[in-house]
């Protein structure tokens, strides 16, 4: 499986969702059954990297996330944080899902996924302002992932340790 060089939005009659496997179940069943059905309810989108096929195969998924808007309580920030907020839920944008295809996992397809998703949320920042990107780490390996780029703990959300990046952060990182 030879990932493509860019990230597309997920196209159920050109990717082939049902192969996906990253080894968490709870990945795999989002990406086959979920992913497209979100998007068409408008509350999230899945963008996918693919593998590199003719055009008239359906393409295998190497890599994949998916971005929605959430909100955040203003308390579960640090105080030094909070003086310049409003006294109401703070927006953010969440990176609801971020997988890799086992067959490609160790080409740094996560942190290449990572980045594009980055790169989408300021990009959607400019239109419409949030604070902050947040993820929901799925276990200790996975908050680990996020921390060794920047994000830090902010709680506890459904029973998974909450992070989460500054906009101001995602902008320096792009030199914005």
């Amino acid at each position: 499986m030879t990932p493509d060089s860019r990230f597309i939005e997920l196209d159920k009659a050109l990717h082939d969702r049902a192969e996906f496997d990253c080894g968490r179940e709870e990945l795999n069943a989002f990406i086959r059954q979920f992913a497209a059905r979100h998007r068409a309810a408008g509350v999230s989108k899945t963008m996918v990297l693919t593998e590199k096929v003719p055009h008239t195969e359906k393409a295998g998924i190497c890599a994949y996330y998916t971005l929605s808007s959430t909100q955040i309580k203003r308390e579960t920030l640090p105080k030094a944080q909070l003086k310049k907020l409003p006294h109401y839920p703070i927006p953010v944008l969440l990176i609801a899902q971020l997988a890799v295809h086992k067959d490609t996992q160790g080409l740094g397809l996560g942190k290449i996924a990572l980045i594009s998703a980055l790169r989408q949320c300021l990009q959607i920042n400019a239109h419409l302002p949030s604070y902050a990107v947040v993820v929901d780490a799925l276990d200790d390996s996975v908050q680990g992932f996020y921390e060794q780029y920047g994000f830090q703990v902010l709680d506890r959300h459904n029973g998974r340790i909450r992070l989460y990046l500054p906009m101001v952060t995602v902008e320096r990182l792009f030199g914005e």
